[in-house]
């Protein structure tokens, strides 16, 4: 990945990714958010664990990241992108589709 595409993801994944650390991590000890998402084989969905790297990340320095950190965050710009286009009608505060957003950093009521 060149300094361009790099420049590219940090801007999407830091605008997309509105909740700070210690708000995704909180949100990711609860009870709605080990619910939310796909389950494979009753394990972490794929969102929480998908959480837990995005906190890692939004933890290091930008000067650390790696080419992989780069691709999840890519992933990650794909999927809110992806996700917010499908947006329910109506107050989505309590919905399965704002948990999913909210596993993979994103709270469309705000971060």
């Amino acid at each position: 990945m060149d300094a361009e595409e790099r420049e590219e993801t940090w801007h999407d994944f830091r605008e997309l990714v509105n909740m700070t650390p210690a708000g995704l991590e909180k949100w990711l000890a609860s009870d709605d958010s080990r619910s939310a998402g796909q389950h494979q084989d009753g394990g972490e969905s794929t969102g929480h664990a998908s959480g837990r790297r995005i906190v890692e990340i939004l933890r290091s320095g930008k000067d650390d990241l790696t080419d992989d950190d780069y691709r999840h965050m890519r992933k990650v710009v794909g999927y809110v992108r992806r996700h917010l286009a499908q947006r329910p009608s109506g107050d989505v505060r309590d919905t399965r589709w704002r948990h999913s957003l909210m596993n993979w950093g994103h709270d469309p009521l705000g971060g």
